[in-house]
């Protein structure tokens, strides 16, 4: 209230001063520059006196990057207002208020890290055209919009070469079989059963006979698939920094995904002791959607809890790795993979996902890198 108080005070002086120099030119503005004061400051708090602003109810969940629809309304008291606009912090731009009782401000918005996010209040701001008078009225603060990390796809890196280059299929945008994660030596083994042919896989395993009585081709699956899902670990130990957390948490979920997909996938988050399973339908994705949004820097994976070996693991870390992590020694896996924002010097990528390059890693590989 200072400005208006002021503005009105100069008015009664330039009168004071008019009369005591005997003026009259100056009564005019004296007066002019005092009733602008009162009136516009009459004005904006009647407009602004029962003001209220709400945002509507948007999605409890989004996605990075993902647009999603903001809605804002504004209703103001006695007046219209003289001047003033309605913004929101989701939005590029308020809209001007002038003249209007009502307002409602709509657009498409997004939010562009993961997370548990606490939407700041929207602001109406309502003002005279000269700005002697502002009042501004604070929506609610909106409820917590979880952001969900985002899904990209996974693409064969072009220079990839050397131990990578034999299994780069199965690590490209989804169209590689399932089976070019794993060696197909699975004769002798127990059968378990039937499912539908998967392009790439061994001749071997096609079921003729099926295919001669019903015309359709069929594959032979062994019990020890089951144990044979790609193993996904998180390390968020010691990132090298939020930015590069992020992007191992997204190649994380990308993983997942395309994993899932093609023949299931097991996920070791940081701090859990056992995997968690993956099916073909992405039954259980959604709940590890949003864990991986919660996903914070300091929690290393725990080990102790694997019961049985993986055909494939991929350790994800968004570590700045100067030689490989002693943990991939570990586990009897058939193959590995070193998935980080930056690999180590001497590693060659065989693919690409999120901002993360993934290298396969032999023994004479892993030799020659440390």
């Amino acid at each position: 209230m200072l400005r208006p108080i002021a503005t009105a005070l100069l008015g009664v002086g330039l009168c004071l001063v008019g009369g005591a120099f005997d003026s009259p030119s100056l009564y005019l503005p004296g007066v002019a520059i005092a009733l602008v004061a009162v009136l516009g400051t009459l004005w904006v708090l009647l407009a602004a006196s029962t003001a209220r602003v709400t945002r509507r109810p948007g999605p409890a969940t989004v996605v990075e990057d993902e647009p999603f629809r903001v809605r804002v309304e504004a209703r103001l008291g006695w007046l219209p207002a003289p001047g003033g606009d309605l913004a929101d912090p989701l939005l590029p731009a308020g809209s001007p208020i002038a003249g209007r009782r009502l307002l409602s401000l709509e657009a498409m918005a997004t939010l562009p890290r993961r997370g548990n996010v606490v939407l700041d209040p929207s602001v109406l701001t309502v003002s005279d055209p000269l700005r002697i008078c502002t009042r501004r009225t604070l929506g609610p603060e909106g409820p917590p919009v979880l952001v969900l990390p985002r899904v990209d796809a996974v693409t064969a890196a072009g220079d990839g070469g050397g131990a990578g280059a034999g299994r780069r299929d199965g690590l490209g945008a989804g169209s590689g079989p399932a089976a070019s994660w794993r060696d197909d030596a699975s004769d002798g083994l127990d059968l378990e059963g039937l499912r539908p042919y998967r392009e790439g896989a061994s001749a071997s395993r096609i079921h003729w006979a099926t295919l001669a009585r019903r015309g359709e081709m069929m594959e032979r699956r062994f019990v020890a698939e089951r144990a044979s899902a790609p193993l996904v670990v998180l390390d968020a130990a010691a990132p090298a920094s939020a930015a590069a957390l992020d992007a191992a948490v997204r190649a994380t979920a990308s993983l997942c995904v395309a994993l899932a997909r093609a023949e299931g996938v097991a996920l070791l988050l940081p701090g859990d002791r056992r995997p968690i399973d993956i099916g073909h339908d992405l039954g259980a994705w959604s709940g590890v959607h949003k864990r991986l949004a919660l996903v914070e820097a300091g929690a290393r994976p725990n080990l102790g809890g694997l019961g049985h070996a993986q055909s494939t693991l991929l350790w994800v870390t968004a570590a700045e790795l100067t030689s490989l992590p002693r943990e991939l020694e570990r586990l009897p896996v058939r193959a590995r993979y070193l998935v980080a924002p930056a690999l180590p010097s001497g590693a060659v990528a065989a693919f690409r996902v999120a901002g993360c390059s993934g290298a396969i890693l032999d023994r004479p590989r892993r030799s020659a890198v440390a």
